[in-house]
């Protein structure tokens, strides 16, 4: 079974001698496969190291913006809709944490 890879991992497997199998999804499994890709950085981000943190949300990002892009929405705009939220409900700074 595979997974979704960053676009030049290709390219890097092919410098160090060897020959990947790839394939270029179509539309319905590259969102099914972003989604699963998001999942997964996740939960490395969750598993992360306090010096390997940066690089886990760097990851979580560029997956994020991929799905932005897959459904229409230019990251700019995506910023936008974000701006508005913390605007009108705040954002998670405050360490609030609702019981039940």
């Amino acid at each position: 079974m595979g997974k979704l890879v960053r676009d030049r991992i290709p390219e890097i497997i092919r410098e160090h001698g060897r020959e990947p199998v790839v394939t270029v999804l179509g539309e319905d499994d590259y969102r099914a496969a972003l989604l699963e890709k998001l999942f997964e950085e996740a939960a490395e981000l969750r598993e992360a190291s306090v010096t390997e943190v940066a690089e886990e949300i760097a990851d979580v990002l560029e997956v994020l913006r991929a799905v932005a892009k897959v459904h229409g929405h230019e990251w700019a705009d995506i910023e936008k809709v974000a701006e508005a939220k913390r605007a009108a409900r705040g954002a998670f700074l405050g360490r609030v944490y609702l019981e039940g």
